[in-house]
This record gives structure tokens, C-alpha cells and sequence, in this order.
């Protein structure tokens, strides 16, 4: 049943999540979708399997949550790799980690794409040196999206789940090294409908099955695999899993009620921050940004005479404003030295992937656009949309000050944070034609009279423990 949600909408737990997930796909490098389509795949499973209502649902959740942690290692993997993040992990998805010669031959060749024999050549050797790397990766992954699932109120089954969706059969996965029935039925479950799922997505149905029966015994519970291996000529079921118009219907068809989430406003602003934490751990130079422009984006709007429901469409917009950068590579985003006009085109897709995703939610729908235009100017010089003053509303000049407030006060991969004085001065010559003057104004007072750094302080913040202290990955590292 759909409970009462924000602004008296009815919302479904599964609407929010599953929207969200498009996220989570772009991050991981998969192709929209990724992530609803592993869920109908463990859903099948699941029925097959005759879970009761209480499992599935653990199992649904699970599955729709399964890389929220995603974004914790890709600054690591950029590191390590030196080539694009996203396209590293579509990249290692595919192999088989215990093939040695194919995993090394993978690996080679994904490091330093686009850079010299030398610069490949001395990746390569980093990470053959590194033999914890594979376990430290996925470590972060799974630790920091088991946490999330708790923090959103989900069974301890959906977390630990989570937690060990990359064990495998024999023991040699990670992060812990399980094996057989000592990894729990719903990672098992996860891992063949993700692994599944990525091989079809990538070479077809055959192609898939035959990866899920080589690896029976090793990466799968084979009881999974026979089971999987039975659906190769079901037509209707892959052509339900491709049609991609009506992907969330689809898993909003299978959603069990074995999970009694009661969705209020309270669960919404706490899902708004779950989210921004996977935004801020993308890379560590934003450990705290989005949660920061959040803080003051409502700080603002209350000055300017806001009302509740203002306020707390300015914190979930603040908190999800930058949500289409999981869509960027943390080899432009961990940049030390100035981007080039390619690696600034790719940063400035961001804000389009912003409001693509939030206007899935109708929860967020209200706000989803203002969210995504934190980067216009009243000039009508900046992007995506090269949008003018008339064009802009409220909560978009408030959050392009907000923003840029945060962004000059942290520090980057290129500079340290600015002081208040030399940031408002910054920001005052574009007082009217880049920022609104009240907007501007308002900001200035709260900065002056020291509420903006009580407010970083992050005495209020629910989740500390999702927070990523900052921590430097530089992609060249030394590298020529």
C-alpha cells in the first residue's frame, strides 16, 4: 500500500529508491537501468526460491541498494588506475577475478588509458605490488552501503546483504572470504543477478548463461546457477528485462510487502541525506559539500522570510543539488591542474543528470529543476541551460550562492579554502549579474556574523559516520 508522503503525495519507499538508483548505475559505470534490472532478476530468483514475504522484501531493498557504497571507491580506483573510474568498473565487472592471467591482462588494460607506455606500464606495477587492493576497494564499498541501508531503516537482512554481495562460493571473494553456505542466501542472490545482468547488458542472453556455468562452484551457489540456466528461452522474461520505457513499472509490479517502511517527511529528508552522503564520498575534496550547501541554502531562505515547506524543499535541493556528478570521472573531478575545454564539457552535463533523475521522484519533482539550474547566472552566462534572471526562481539563486560559497571555502585539489573577506569580495563583483543582490546579501550577513561556519561545523548532522574525511588521491600521483 502507498502511505502519505511529502506535500500530501502518496509515495512508495520503492518510487524513491529505484529512481535514485539511476545514480548509482551512472557511478558504476553500467548502463541505465543496471539496477532495477538486477533487482527483477533477484526477484525472480527469490519467488523461485520460495522466500517468504518478510525475505523477499529484505531481498528487494537489498538489490536496489546494493552500490549505494559505490561512490566510496572511486576516487581509490581512479588513483590506482589512472584512467576513468566509471569505465574501470563496467571494465572489471566482466572478469573473472580468480582467471589470474585474464584478470592481469584486464587490469593492464585498463590502467592509465590514454597515457604513455610509461604512465600505463608504472599503474600496472602499483597495483600488482598493492595485493590488498581488490579487498580494500570492495571493502569501502560494501561497508558504506550496508550502513546506509541501516540508516534508512531497512532490515539487518538488507544491510548484511549488502555487505557481502562479493563473496563468492569458494571462499575467495570478498571482503571477508565466505564461503559456500556461509555466505548469506540473499548475497548470493545478488551477486549472480548483478554479474547476470552485467553480461547480458554487454554480449546477450547466451553469452550470460554460459559465464553463470563456468563459474558455478566458484563465484555461484550452484543451486542459483542451475536455476538461472533454466530461464535461457524465456523470451518474455528478457524482453520484459529490455524494455527499458517501462523498467519502473516493472519493479514497482514486483515490490513484496515484506517490509513495512512507513515513508514520512522525516524519511524523505533522511533518504535526501543518505544520498548526499554518496554524492560527497565520490571524491574527498567534496567530503562535506553537499550537506554544507544544504545547511545554508536553508539558512538563506529563512532569512528571506521562508516558510517550512521552503525551507525544506532549499535542504533536500541542497542536499541532491549535485547528485549528476556521480556521472563524472574522478579523473577530471581529483584534477590537481586546470581542466581542459573536454574535461569542463564533461562537468557541465552534471546539472542535466541532476534534474533526470530527481524528476523521477515525485517526491522531489517540486524542486528537481531549481536543483539542477545551481549553476545559471542571472546574466544568462552559465550552464547547462544558459538560463536569465526572469527564468530563474528562488531556490535556484539561492543554491548558485550557496554553492559557490561552499565551493571557495573548502579546499580543492588545486588551491586551500579562502577566507570569509576574500570569498564575499570574490563573490560581490558579480552582485547582480551573476547572483541575485538579496540572495547575495543575505548570504554575506550569515557569513560575516559567523552562522555559515557554526553550520559547517556539522553539529547538526544525523549521519557522521557516512561522512568521508578528506584525503587526497591524486590520479598521476607522480606519474609522467
Amino acid at each position: 500500500m502507498p502511505v502519505l508522503g511529502a506535500r500530501g503525495a502518496f509515495v512508495r519507499p520503492a518510487e524513491v529508491i529505484s529512481a535514485l538508483t539511476y545514480a548509482l548505475d551512472l557511478t558504476e559505470g553500467q548502463r541505465p537501468g543496471h539496477t532495477l534490472r538486477t533487482a527483477l532478476i533477484a526477484m525472480r530468483l527469490g519467488r523461485e526460491l520460495s522466500l517468504d514475504d518478510v525475505t523477499l522484501g529484505a531481498l528487494y531493498y537489498a538489490a536496489l541498494l546494493k552500490d549505494s557504497g559505490c561512490s566510496s571507491n572511486a576516487a581509490r580506483m581512479s588513483a590506482l588506475f589512472g584512467s576513468d573510474d566509471r569505465e574501470v568498473k563496467r571494465s572489471m565487472r566482466l572478469v573473472d577475478w580468480h582467471d589470474r592471467w585474464r584478470l592481469a591482462a584486464r587490469t593492464a588494460k585498463n590502467c592509465g588509458i590514454g597515457r604513455n607506455p610509461v604512465a600505463r606500464a608504472t599503474h600496472f606495477l602499483r597495483i600488482a605490488r598493492t595485493p590488498t587492493m581488490t579487498r580494500e576497494v570492495i571493502q569501502a564499498r560494501c561497508e558504506r552501503g550496508a550502513q546506509i541501508a541501516i540508516v534508512l531503516g531497512f532490515p539487518r537482512a538488507t544491510s548484511e546483504a549488502v555487505a557481502h554481495v562479493d563473496e563468492h562460493w569458494c571462499g575467495l571473494g570478498h571482503p571477508v572470504g565466505l564461503a559456500g553456505d556461509e555466505i548469506p542466501l540473499l548475497s548470493r542472490i545478488l551477486l549472480i543477478a548483478q554479474t547476470l545482468e552485467a553480461y547480458w547488458s554487454e554480449h546477450g542472453i547466451d553469452a550470460a548463461i554460459d559465464m553463470t556455468q563456468q563459474r558455478r562452484g566458484r563465484w555461484f551457489d550452484p543451486r542459483l546457477v542451475d536455476l538461472v540456466s533454466t530461464w535461457k528461452h524465456d523470451r518474455r522474461w528478457w524482453a520484459v528485462l529490455a524494455d527499458g520505457a517501462h523498467l519502473e513499472e516493472s519493479i514497482l509490479a514486483v515490490e513484496p510487502h515484506g517490509v513495512a517502511l512507513p515513508i514520512t517527511e522525516e524519511w524523505l529528508d533522511r533518504i535526501a541525506y543518505a544520498f548526499a552522503a554518496v554524492i560527497d564520498a565520490k571524491t574527498p575534496y567534496t567530503a562535506r559539500h553537499s550537506t554544507n550547501v544544504a545547511r545554508y541554502a536553508v539558512a538563506i531562505v529563512r532569512s528571506l522570510g521562508g516558510d517550512a515547506d521552503e525551507c525544506r524543499d532549499a535542504l533536500r535541493a541542497g542536499l541532491l543539488h549535485d547528485i549528476g556528478k556521480l556521472g563524472v570521472s574522478n579523473r577530471i573531478l581529483d584534477k590537481p591542474t586546470k581542466l581542459t575545454d573536454a574535461e569542463f564539457g564533461e562537468i557541465r552535463k552534471h546539472p542535466r543528470w541532476t534534474w533526470e533523475i530527481l524528476e523521477r521522484v515525485s517526491a522531489f519533482s517540486g524542486f528537481a529543476r531549481e536543483a539542477a539550474e545551481h549553476h545559471e547566472r542571472l546574466d544568462g552566462r552559465g550552464y547547462p541551460w544558459q538560463m536569465a534572471g526572469p527564468q530563474l526562481g528562488l531556490l535556484s539563486r539561492v543554491l548558485a550562492v550557496a554553492d559557490v560559497y561552499e565551493a571557495l571555502t573548502a579546499d580543492r585539489p588545486y588551491r586551500a579554502g579562502l577566507d570569509v573577506p576574500g570569498v564575499l569580495d570574490i563573490m560581490r563583483r558579480d552582485r547582480g549579474t551573476g547572483f541575485d543582490c538579496h540572495v547575495l546579501d543575505a548570504a554575506a550577513a550569515l557569513a560575516e556574523s559567523g552562522t555559515f561556519a557554526l553550520l559547517a561545523e556539522g553539529r547538526d548532522d544525523p549521519f557522521p559516520h557516512l561522512r568521508q574525511e578528506p584525503a587526497k588521491y591524486s590520479c598521476l600521483d607522480g606519474v609522467a
